[in-house]
């Protein structure tokens, strides 16, 4: 399977799971980062606010359409559109409409049909090249085009890849679900007992990575589903280790997405070439802050074409 097959897979994962959670955020972010939120919010209202009345927008790579959401929050008369290659999605915020199974480097709609079109940590998971053809395409003379991108320099970046050293240490470099159902299968022997590596697993978690890393709690996860399979049939107990390992590996391919998203996207410059080298005028560079003094966790572009 190629890498753009792995990176769709883990995404459908990853909406599969927020849609069933109900979850409204996006899992790429840490908790602690509230600021974030609002600083996304207050980019696109000022942008909704300058678009002519009635327009119609395109969201880009929408996910669960939070662009849109907030944009209508700002301006009612608006009339968004997001499309997303993930085959499903969550449920469309009420007063807009999204379409599955769509690439950016192929928009179904014709020339000149959108006012704006716009991009929340989507336009660099594309071909971006193939991509800024086809917003050029669909944008009206005059239209606008904006986008928060992510930074390869991002404290957003560096979390995930944290993230995912603490995953692949749980799953790959110590194998507990490989270690957990090699157990299983001895249990039918008569060997009842859990293997010290899986008891001590989510206090070297812990220690290596923080209480609350993904590596203790992918780690915990195991302990305690072999503790309460004791009870329970082997292969029920396999069904559920297969199920955690699963996840895991979904989240290490969207790691691996993100991260090379953010090294096509640089700190924004790069991805500013690609829709510049189809006419559009650059109108604005903005590194974007949860607060003042952090580092910048994203970069905000806009664009016009010309008339």
């Amino acid at each position: 399977m190629g890498r753009g097959k792995e990176s769709r897979k883990a995404w459908d994962a990853f909406w599969d799971s927020s849609h069933a959670s109900g979850s409204a955020r996006g899992g790429c972010l840490p908790d602690a980062w509230q600021g974030i939120d609002k600083a996304q919010t207050q980019v696109w209202s000022e942008f909704a606010r300058k678009l002519p009345r009635g327009a119609r927008v395109l969201d880009l790579a929408t996910g669960d359409g939070r662009v849109m959401a907030k944009m209508l929050h700002a301006r009612r008369d608006l009339k968004p559109v997001g499309i997303d290659q993930a085959s499903e999605l969550p449920p469309p915020p009420k007063g807009t409409k999204i379409r599955t199974g769509v690439r950016m480097r192929n928009l179904p709609f014709p020339d000149e049909s959108f006012a704006a079109v716009t991009s929340q940590f989507g336009f660099e998971y594309g071909d971006v090249a193939a991509a800024a053809g086809e917003i050029n395409r669909v944008l009206r003379k005059g239209g606008r085009v904006a986008m928060i991108t992510h930074r390869e320099d991002s404290p957003i970046v560096a979390h995930n890849c944290n993230r995912r050293e603490q995953i692949a240490w749980a799953i790959k470099e110590q194998d507990l679900p490989g270690k957990a159902k090699r157990c299983l299968q001895l249990r039918q022997l008569g060997v009842a007992a859990i293997p010290p590596e899986i008891q001590q697993a989510p206090t070297q978690g812990a220690n290596q990575f923080g209480p609350q890393s993904a590596a203790w709690e992918i780690a915990e996860a195991i302990r305690r589903t072999m503790l309460v399979g004791q009870a329970e049939s082997p292969a029920r107990t396999a069904a559920v280790i297969s199920e955690i390992e699963a996840k895991a590996q979904n989240e290490l391919g969207r790691i691996d997405s993100l991260e090379m998203a953010a090294h096509t996207a640089g700190t924004g410059e790069k991805l500013a070439q690609y829709l510049t080298a189809q006419g559009l005028e650059l109108v604005e560079v903005q590194p974007m802050q949860d607060k003042p003094d952090n580092a910048p966790f994203a970069t905000f572009l806009t664009f016009t074409k010309p008339e």
